[in-house]
């Protein structure tokens, strides 16, 4: 384009030469000072048309290239957002198949509630790993025989005393299982009243065969498998607790159950520390003892030192005596009898 404005001004440029040759000089054609004048405005038109036509070619090459830049920019942003995309679709399907993996694990779990015999051994599994997590294996029984031949799920040892703590874990969750899944008031105050029996004969079957005065210490314990249903017992059925405490039986969770023995082995800890204290107590007795005996000994030692001492002083002195006799003995003169001295 730029070339043909130069052609075009260049073949304007040499008409209007032409006619001004045509002419004789000496007569001035005022219309060919027009078409002059004209196309030197013509001509100036077209530099800065083309050096506008410059312009916008530079202004398209930066535009050009801000585009190119722009869209690589795009690019690259787009691959990064395609690959957190997979990234994120990846962590959504290994959350699927947690959630599938947990919805199997529930079903389960529904399973396991729904059947009685099931549903007394997941409890019983529950309170006996928070047991042995909890207590050494010397303080804890389970299924131990009592004197008159029932067998609680699990005996604690408590120290400084003779009898033992008694843990159930066959808590009836029938009752909560028809309360959760009613759908009208008739359906619920039936599970209702259902929850109240079943917890209340429980409880009494509890005390008859477990609290057996001398052997067993109370409260016994009556385990909860859940959080939850301990939480719906304490808020919907304080008549029942207050029934089981007046039992002599106490309702725990597993968090309760968990500080309870927490609780215990503190206690056992502080007897321990104690029975060593009285040992100790007992050794620094017996200790004190032995050095009064010894310094009796060693008093006694004094005075026989202190008698032999007097004895030897009047061994020495009854020696002495006895050397005076002998030297004056020595020193007698023997004659006759008129000369006989007299021995004092």
């Amino acid at each position: 384009m730029e070339i043909a404005i130069i052609i075009l001004g260049a073949a304007v440029l040499i008409a209007a030469a032409v006619l001004a040759f045509a002419r004789p000089k000496a007569v001035p054609d005022a219309r060919l000072d027009a078409v002059i004048s004209g196309q030197g405005a013509i001509a100036e038109q077209f530099r800065q048309t083309v050096a506008a036509q410059a312009a916008l070619g530079q202004q398209v090459d930066a535009l050009k290239e801000k585009l190119g830049e722009s869209l690589s920019q795009t690019a690259n942003k787009t691959a990064e957002t395609l690959g957190g995309i997979g990234a994120r679709l990846t962590v959504i399907d290994e959350a699927q198949k947690n959630i599938s993996a947990l919805s199997g694990q529930v079903v389960s779990l529904q399973q396991v509630l729904s059947n009685k015999q099931s549903r007394g051994a997941f409890g019983q599994a529950q309170m006996e790993e928070i047991v042995r997590d909890g207590l050494a294996p010397s303080l804890y029984d389970f299924q131990f025989t009592l004197s008159n031949r029932n067998r609680p799920d699990c005996i604690i040892r408590l120290p400084g005393h003779n009898s033992i703590l008694v843990i159930d874990s066959k808590f009836p969750l029938e009752g909560f299982v028809a309360l959760r899944n009613a759908t009208g008031d008739d359906e619920r105050k039936q599970a209702s009243a259902r929850v109240r029996s079943d917890v209340a004969k429980h409880v009494n079957d509890i005390a008859e065969k477990y609290l057996i005065p001398g052997e067993v210490q109370t409260p016994a314990i009556l385990f909860v498998p859940s959080e939850s249903i301990y939480a719906d017992l304490h808020e919907g059925f304080t008549d029942v607790i207050q029934k089981a405490h007046r039992a002599q039986v106490m309702v725990v969770s597993p968090n309760i159950l968990m500080l309870a023995l927490n609780t215990i082995q503190t206690v056992m800890k502080d007897q321990r520390m104690r029975d060593q204290a009285t040992l100790i107590q007992k050794e620094v007795g017996s200790l004190l003892k032995d050095v009064s005996l010894m310094a009796d000994a060693v008093e006694k030692l004094q005075r026989h030192f202190n008698q032999a001492e007097g004895d030897i002083k009047d061994i020495l002195t009854r020696a002495g005596r006895v050397t005076t006799r002998a030297e004056k003995i020595e020193k007698v003169e023997l004659s006759g009898p008129e000369g006989v001295q007299k021995l004092s």
